[in-house]
């Protein structure tokens, strides 16, 4: 551990680490790391109106809305400096819930574009936040691809993907997340991805529940409407037992319905984290409270992904679904961007990153997927 003399901790008060983000949403990663202090986001940008208003609402007028294609960071001048880029690209091309074009997708290489602004403005750091299915995409050809790409990004940086559960850095959900942490060569900043802090084990604090996350959230103002519920909705979740979902229900029962994946009636558990709340989806996916039978309020599925009540959200219930969906739970990332903060302070040993780098590269891919999973 580092112990920081008092002109230390003064200059890490004053000083502001500057993020560029990137398929920005409305800010679940940059919310994440401002809250644990130091980090400043100065320049944002999203193609999706209502998530840029709500981006906007919080973070101020700093998020240009459009096409990042259009958008050169060599020439743009309204593009700043930064030490940090973050942003999670486009990932329904990677998502395991669909079909995996991956590379191949309509929006599979607009990772691309995260690899023009970090070519453009060489920050120390990265962080790219993606599905988990983008491991399998390709017969792993796609993740190999990626990690190629930047990590081949002049001075040269060492690339780290890992698979992350949120649940496990006090989270009330399992979320299956892989965040691609990249570190410029000449930094010399020897990066590890933070160690669980909650779960089962030694040392290890109690997984945050549903029940414990829901404490008080009828009373939050914002984004707190119930959905309208047909009656035959109704039946078909009173059927559902605790944490159960569409295959309780007995095959020969006339409420009986057809599904292929494990959202389809999920009710929530008040006794575990939440399974995996999703952005969009057609009847039975919006995700159910338990013991109400009635599909979660916004608000209720921002607490499980861990935004705070005054983070409210614009635009009508289905986009605020949308954007909540496709958010980082921001306490997920309190611990990264921790770990992340002594490349920006100088409170470090320098190492030989280029030996790292070359030693990843001559890995074979078999084994270098172990350490992304393992």
């Amino acid at each position: 551990m580092i112990n920081y003399c008092e002109t230390d901790i003064q200059y890490m008060e004053e000083k502001n680490i500057r993020i560029v983000s990137l398929f920005s949403g409305c800010g679940g990663l940059d919310l994440g790391f401002e809250q644990v202090g130091n980090y400043k986001t100065l320049w944002a940008n999203d193609f999706k109106h209502e998530a840029c208003e709500t981006f906007r609402h919080h973070f101020g007028d700093i998020i240009v809305e459009g096409d990042i294609e259009k958008i050169d960071p060599y020439t743009d001048s309204s593009v700043p400096d930064c030490d940090l880029i973050l942003g999670g690209f486009p990932c329904q091309d990677f998502s395991i819930i669909w079909k995996q074009p991956g590379l191949n997708g309509e929006r599979g290489n607009l990772y691309k574009s995260f690899l023009r602004f970090v070519d453009a403005k060489k920050p120390k750091a990265f962080v790219a936040e993606n599905v988990k299915g983008i491991l399998t995409a390709n017969k792993r050809k796609a993740i190999k691809q990626i990690i190629e790409d930047f990590q081949n990004i002049e001075p040269g940086y060492v690339v780290i993907p890992h698979l992350y559960d949120f649940a496990d850095y006090g989270v009330p959900e399992f979320r299956e997340r892989v965040l691609i942490v990249g570190i410029r060569v000449d930094t010399g900043f020897h990066f590890e991805h933070p160690k669980p802090t909650h779960g089962v084990g030694e040392g290890l604090l109690p997984y945050v529940t549903v029940g414990e996350a829901f404490k008080g959230v009828e009373d939050v103002p914002y984004n707190n409407e119930l959905l309208r519920v047909k009656e035959r909705t109704k039946k078909i979740i009173s059927l559902i037992p605790e944490g159960g979902n569409f295959t309780c229900i007995p095959k020969d029962s006339p409420y009986y319905v057809k599904g292929m994946i494990s959202h389809v009636y999920r009710r929530i558990h008040r006794g575990e984290p939440s399974k995996t709340i999703i952005a969009a989806g057609g009847g039975g996916t919006w995700g159910y409270h338990y013991p109400e039978n009635r599909p979660l309020t916004n608000r209720e599925r921002a607490r499980i992904q861990a935004f705070p009540d005054d983070f409210v959200f614009y635009g009508n219930t289905t986009e605020v679904r949308r954007q909540i969906g496709n958010a980082v739970p921001p306490v997920g990332v309190h611990a990264l961007a921790n770990a992340l903060k002594p490349l920006f302070f100088g409170e470090y040993e320098i190492v030989d990153l280029a030996k790292q780098r070359e030693h990843l590269i001559k890995l074979s891919f078999e084994d270098r997927y172990k350490l992304i999973t393992k």
